[in-house]
């Protein structure tokens, strides 16, 4: 394959950015995404030019690092999947592929297609985890769950941190990532001990990071990679609305 790349350069969060052309050649169906801009970089750092700048880690799936904006889509033209999952099998021959960082006031560009994320480790730090004394680690039936809600607080814990809510929905909005942490919790005995604190705190510290709200677009669900759903976001604003009026 032969392509055509527009990616996104920067130099550092003060400068201005712009859209650099790139060709690459003879590329490989079979290779992922990420194994595309591997080539590119090999083939700039040869010609002594500066790489591009992209996060990336465990290329599983897993991590959420790989964090890309393709062709107008968070993680490009495939559904449930993380950059690092695309192939260049959803692409044609002669394409021409445009590639941008996370677009959002709370994301500034670090370098290239690298954003600073650091935002959602702070709204963790706010309230994403059990303070609470549970005592030792118990047998795995010794507290009843029903099935429904240990499925459902799996579901939510499947959330990776990418970011692809945010930079999807027009509002810049992180209600899915902090619907996911909460509804994880809320959902499981040792987490409802300290679910309205949580709640108030981790939707208080996301305001004031900037994020926007939620207006029920949906976006957020469509391009999760991990297919998260709203109704976690449901469930939030119940966490929150009670805790408000226990205030």
């Amino acid at each position: 394959m032969n392509l055509t790349l527009k990616i996104w350069r920067q130099a550092g969060a003060k400068d201005k950015g712009a859209f650099v052309e790139y060709k690459v050649t003879d590329v490989s169906e079979g290779s992922s995404f990420l194994e595309m801009l591997d080539i590119l970089n090999n083939e700039l750092i040869h010609k002594g030019e500066e790489p591009v700048a992209f996060d990336h880690d465990c290329r599983e799936g897993i991590c959420g690092m790989c964090s890309l904006y393709i062709d107008g889509r968070a993680h490009g033209p495939d559904d449930d999947i993380t950059t690092c999952q695309l192939h260049m099998r959803r692409f044609k021959d002669g394409d021409t592929i445009t590639i941008e960082p996370w677009r959002s006031k709370a994301f500034p560009v670090i370098k290239d297609l690298v954003v600073d994320r650091t935002s959602y480790d702070k709204i963790l730090h706010a309230g994403g985890f059990i303070s609470v004394n549970t005592g030792g680690v118990p047998d795995a039936n010794a507290i009843a769950i029903p099935k429904k809600e240990a499925d459902e607080s799996m579901d939510a814990a499947s959330c990776i941190g990418c970011g692809a809510c945010v930079a999807t929905c027009k509002n810049g909005s992180a209600m899915l990532f902090v619907a996911a942490r909460v509804s994880s919790l809320a959902l499981l005995p040792q987490g409802r001990v300290e679910g309205a604190r949580r709640a108030k705190a981790m939707v208080a510290k996301m305001d004031e990071l900037g994020f926007g709200g939620c207006t029920n677009t949906r976006a957020c669900e469509a391009e999760c990679p991990k297919g998260i759903s709203v109704g976690h976001i449901a469930r939030l604003n119940r966490e929150f609305l009670c805790a408000k009026l226990a205030d």
